[in-house]
């Protein structure tokens, strides 16, 4: 007891003197409760050995307790170790338990190790060994950490917890644990007050119902809502969604993207790129716009249709594909335009609307509406339809000059193998055909009306034509035939206007758009200031945020093709 009373008026002297001389100098750590006194100079040289005496030994530093079993206090070096049943509790808010602890009252900086815990009133961190530094109110870990708070689990191999910022850096084999869903990341920053995660690194998010990967993003895991920025891609329904920023968000059931966007159809092998997209799962349904087009399967063939907005709606079975404003489409030896797009997946009726235009091979066709049909079992192009005003149209390929013309109330055409081989216009028809020999002289050029036609089709160019019901015209020499009569009431010519290649589809506009840029894709994206306001914010902002076709030409035209003579039959009423 002597020397237990001597010790503690010489530390007293002793912290006074030092105080009083070097105030600059870090506070001694204090003695509350020494319980039992000793000394071992041969095991521990230079320190004060305290143990429990049926209450644990107490110490003090600057706003820090400290309770333990046995304490090692070197009072020179201003430093200590606990043993056994160790609480480290600053304030009211952060307690520390663990089976050992050195501590350096000069630097503040603890390393608690045995089944250390750390504990606020938001999260609980466990760990075998952690780094305390009380001076920069940071802790962390390098052999593996759990920490868990109201929402989730989190493992990582390294981490590092900011007391202040309420963050927490994981690095190595992070992994989140959540009723609802796992998330594992390279590195990840958690703030435990508002429960946001900032990825970096490959990511990936499981949901019951999505899977997001991202290598640099933003998650809100208690509504699961955030965004990817950097590679990101979502498995959403029976969709993926791929663009440079992605923002998901489960509750409301809605995806957007934004630059060079690919949303795959994984039932209809169906794709959509653009440069902004909406998803809205509970519609089953999808908005694209800017270069946006749609790209699907048609025999082996692609067909791609682009409008100012395309719209996707309906279920697998169902689907209805729109485009809005300049619309076009584009496949081997077929092209067209209009206003806008229909195309029903359950009829197999896709619908040009308002001031179509339609090109099959060389051949230009108009009306007021055209319609392409498809077979619904084999999804092959079954029919045509171009209805009120139709008008067929091609360049004379040998001449260059003259145009082969043919019009009609309605005309409907009937497709083999991929091939338009059958043309029937009817009602009020006529027809200017210009007509060769075998040795490619002029015959003369046929102008004949009648109530139906029908054109045999090889190669997309004609081969017959067939006059129905009385028939009236002749075959007239070409000097005989005025140059104004050579062109049939409402002709038009729009060759200029044909699209050769998938890329014709996207005008200028298209071409220069300017791509929105993402913030945060080579600086930190978590910025400490903004967080408390964002944990704020439940829709919390998007970055502005699939990948551009291959732009490659691919050239069908077939005005260099090798033509066969047409054979011309007129048909009397009634045969």
């Amino acid at each position: 007891m002597f020397k237990h009373t001597l010790y503690i008026f010489f530390f007293f002297v002793t912290w006074t003197t030092v105080a009083q001389e070097e105030p600059t100098q870090a506070k001694q750590i204090n003695i509350v409760h020494g319980a039992n006194f000793t000394k071992d100079e041969e095991r521990f040289p230079g320190a004060s050995i305290f143990s429990e005496d049926g209450r644990q030994v107490q110490f003090e530093h600057e706003g820090a307790d400290l309770w333990c079993d046995i304490a090692i206090h070197y009072l020179k070096e201003n430093r200590l170790r606990a043993i056994g049943n160790i609480r480290l509790q600053q304030g009211d808010s952060v307690v520390l338990t663990s089976g050992k602890i050195d501590y350096d009252g000069k630097t503040k900086l603890a390393k608690a190790w045995e089944d250390v815990l750390l504990k606020n009133s938001q999260m609980t961190l466990r760990t075998d060994t952690l780094y305390f530094d009380r001076e920069k109110q940071e802790s962390y870990y390098q052999d593996f950490g759990t920490v868990i708070d109201s929402s989730n689990t989190l493992t990582s191999q390294i981490g590092r917890y900011f007391m202040e910022l309420k963050k927490y850096q994981f690095l190595d084999s992070v992994h989140i644990q959540n009723p609802k869903y796992t998330l594992d990341s390279e590195q990840l920053d958690y703030y435990t007050g508002s429960d946001n995660a900032y990825m970096y690194g490959a990511s990936t998010i499981t949901g019951d119902t999505y899977k997001i990967y991202c290598e640099r993003g933003f998650y809100d895991t208690k509504i699961e809502s955030g965004y990817g920025i950097k590679n990101t891609r979502i498995d959403y329904n029976n969709r993926i969604i791929e663009g440079d920023s992605v923002y998901f968000d489960k509750a409301s059931e809605f995806a957007s993207a934004t630059n060079n966007i690919i949303v795959t159809d994984t039932v209809n092998n169906g794709i959509i790129r653009a440069h902004y997209a909406e998803v809205y799962k509970a519609k089953d349904s999808v908005f694209a716009t800017k270069r946006a087009v749609s790209i699907s399967l048609v025999e082996q063939d692609s067909l791609y249709m682009h409008g100012d907005t395309l719209m996707v709606t309906g279920k697998p079975e169902n689907r209805i594909i729109r485009a809005f404003r300049n619309a076009k489409f584009f496949k081997t030896n077929m092209s067209g335009k209009c206003d806008s797009i229909h195309s029903a997946q359950k009829t197999g009726v896709t619908q040009l609307i308002k001031e179509p235009i339609l090109w099959n091979g060389v051949n230009q066709m108009t009306g007021d509406s055209i319609h392409l049909i498809s077979n619904l079992k084999t999804e092959k192009l079954d029919s045509l339809k171009v209805l009120n005003n139709a008008f067929i149209v091609s360049l004379d390929s040998i001449s260059n000059k003259g145009y082969n013309q043919a019009k009609g109330k309605d005309l409907f055409g009937q497709f083999e193998d991929n091939e338009l081989r059958i043309i029937d216009l009817v009602k009020n028809t006529e027809v200017i055909y210009y007509m060769y020999d075998d040795d490619d002289a002029l015959i003369g050029i046929n102008k004949t009306i009648c109530s139906a036609i029908r054109i045999t089709m090889a190669n997309n160019d004609v081969e017959d034509l067939t006059f129905f019901t009385n028939p009236d015209g002749d075959i007239f020499p070409e000097k005989d035939l005025p140059k104004e009569s050579r062109k049939l009431k409402g002709f038009i010519w729009r060759g200029d206007e044909r699209l050769l290649t998938k890329d014709d589809i996207f005008d200028e506009d298209d071409n220069n758009i300017e791509l929105v840029t993402i913030q945060g894709i080579n600086n930190p994206i978590d910025i400490d200031a903004e967080e408390e306001d964002r944990g704020k914010n439940a829709g919390d902002p998007i970055n502005k945020i699939p990948l551009p076709t291959d732009g490659k030409p691919n050239s069908n035209d077939e005005a260099s093709k090798p033509k066969k003579r047409p054979k011309v039959e007129k048909v009397k009423a009634n045969q």
